[in-house]
């Protein structure tokens, strides 16, 4: 058994990454924070890559009712840790579920590493509570999982929640969690040493990771919760490492990206975004294939293929990545329907990707008929919606040398008229998800 002692953690901490010295780089004495040239072509490859698939997976895909079971239940500690004594997916294939990956034409995987419910879906030195230690599987699939990455070309996140159920020192409570039966007491530091050694062990023995992607500071966002010292302790064990996180607002000093959960930049349709400033950093949009993000047995809202490819079309044209969401099933099989949701849309990507990977934000502000991206003097107009045959966009900064389809690379008629950029769209087959069209333009657009 692992201890989870006091003294135990904080040595661990101390051996680990000295966290109660000065950060080695990262923090100026002002405070700010400037990336490293790792890090900011990590950030580059980030926003090129345009297309993840995030994994919602872990002991509570064996009740079936999504990732937050326990809190909506109000299942106590002592119930729930029965949960991986039946959790044992034997049907997990870290090859079968990285190549899905690239048959959907994702460039990177970010996987819950723990979620609120604080179990390990690895071997933690820190802690009993993890798959290896508590479950009839005692695999690390996390390890199985890095190991495939690296094989296939595929960069992996970790989601890493900051909000934990079950641990006894994250005290005082925040908003959730309040029914999980532990005592009305707890050390907050210690939790946050552990949290911190948590970070490491993911940093140090997975080889390279991607970044981290954090949640659950919302809930008690008035904490101290070192955010600082932790991110400057993981951009020092791995600096091209990117830290993401999931709190709803504006980001703070040491993140590298920022996400919108299911809504695009500037939206807040879900009521999560309502304090979420578009910042400069790249941009990352994340959406479920059906209303779960973990497993949900009686969830049958999946979206269709053609919705979900405007999804992450509209998702570049805002200037971000979309993070596509599957719920893995307790033997670790990805329910077929996501899974042929995930190869369709990679289909759609063979022959339109180019308009998606590479690019940025496009010189047309997203529009209700849809999008534009660009790269270098390349314009892609994505009509989404529009029943007529001419389409005005505003008039360019750069001039229109040439005009043609993507798909058949068929030559269109354009005009530069008062009122804008007349282009005369082809007829539009009944099943056309998006209609591209590829302006070239005689001298490239800034982004």
């Amino acid at each position: 058994m692992k201890s989870r002692a006091g003294a135990s953690v904080l040595c661990f901490v101390g051996v680990l990454c000295g966290l109660c010295a000065p950060p080695a780089w990262g923090q100026q004495p002002d405070g700010r924070y400037t990336p490293s040239a790792a890090n900011i072509a990590a950030r580059e490859w980030f926003q090129d890559a345009k297309f993840g698939m995030f994994v919602h997976w872990g002991v509570y895909s064996t009740l079936a009712d999504g990732e937050w079971v326990m809190e909506v239940r109000k299942i106590p500690i002592a119930a729930y840790e029965r949960l991986p004594h039946l959790f044992n997916p034997t049907e997990f294939n870290a090859e079968e579920w990285v190549s899905l990956v690239k048959a959907a034409g994702m460039r990177y995987l970010t996987i819950t590493a723990k979620h609120h419910d604080g179990f390990a879906m690895y071997d933690s030195r820190v802690s009993d509570y993890d798959i290896v230690d508590r479950t009839p599987y005692r695999r690390d699939v996390l390890k199985q999982l890095a190991d495939e990455c690296r094989r296939q070309g595929i960069k992996l996140f970790f989601y890493y929640s900051q909000l934990d159920w079950h641990h006894p020192d994250y005290y005082p409570r925040g908003q959730t969690g309040r029914n999980a039966g532990r005592p009305e007491g707890g050390d907050w530091g210690r939790y946050l040493d552990t949290m911190d050694v948590q970070l490491a062990e993911l940093l140090k023995g997975y080889g390279e990771v991607a970044g981290i992607w954090f949640d659950g500071y919302w809930d008690k966002p008035d904490a101290d919760w070192r955010l600082r010292q932790t991110y400057d302790h993981i951009h020092e064990l791995q600096p091209q490492a990117l830290i993401g996180a999931n709190h709803h607002g504006r980001t703070l000093p040491g993140e590298d990206f920022q996400m919108f959960e299911k809504d695009l930049p500037g939206h807040n349709t879900a009521g999560f975004s309502a304090e979420a400033v578009i910042s400069q950093l790249p941009l990352e949009t994340c959406e479920t294939i059906n209303g779960s993000w973990g497993f949900n047995l009686l969830d049958r809202s999946v979206k269709s293929t053609p919705e979900l490819i405007r999804l992450l079309v509209r998702a570049a044209g805002y200037n971000a990545n979309l993070l596509l969401n599957v719920g893995p099933m307790a033997n670790g099989e990805v329910p077929e329907e996501q899974a042929e949701r995930l190869r369709e849309i990679g289909d759609w990507l063979k022959v339109y990707g180019v308009s998606v990977y590479g690019t940025r934000g496009g010189p047309v502000s997203p529009r209700p008929w849809g999008v534009t991206t660009q790269k270098e003097n390349l314009v892609y107009v994505h009509v989404l919606d529009w029943p007529e045959r001419t389409l005005v966009l505003p008039s360019l900064a750069s001039e229109v040398a040439a005009a043609r389809t993507l798909a058949g690379s068929r030559s269109l008629r354009f005009r530069q008229a008062e009122e804008g950029l007349l282009l005369s769209l082809p007829p539009r087959a009944a099943d056309e998800v998006d209609q591209v069209v590829v302006l070239e333009l005689k001298r490239p657009l800034h982004p």
